[in-house]
């Protein structure tokens, strides 16, 4: 699977369970660790966790292995290392805490389009 389509797999799985503000970041060029990080919001720990797992469901039905996965228990912020993808969701004041985006200012970023905006 191309990063692009694996990117767009984790974005439709996050837009199914409504996350939030979802943003699309390529890191390519500036990291080895990673392509594209995907960063969302859910709006309690209960979402945040229901977000990842559905992320994870879909990612596995395509047979894509995950590297690994952290903080599904706490439902602050999910992390899923799907190699050249990595999904970050967290609750908005543990997002807006750590800025993700701001961090990584200068790379490239979209927003998904929602189609209740």
């Amino acid at each position: 699977m191309q990063n692009e389509q694996l990117v767009q797999l984790a974005v439709d799985a996050l837009e199914d369970l409504k996350a939030k503000d979802i943003t699309v970041i390529d890191v390519r060029g500036k990291t080895s660790v990673t392509d594209f990080m995907v960063v969302a919001s859910g709006t309690s720990g209960r979402h945040v966790k229901s977000l990842a797992e559905n992320v994870l469901e879909k990612v596995k039905a395509q047979d894509v292995r995950p590297l690994g996965s952290e903080g599904l228990e706490g439902g602050e912020w999910a992390l899923l290392d799907l190699g050249d993808v990595v999904v970050h969701v967290m609750q908005v004041a543990t997002r807006q805490f750590y800025d993700l985006e701001r961090l990584w200012q200068g790379a490239e970023q979209s927003r998904a389009q929602h189609g209740e905006e």
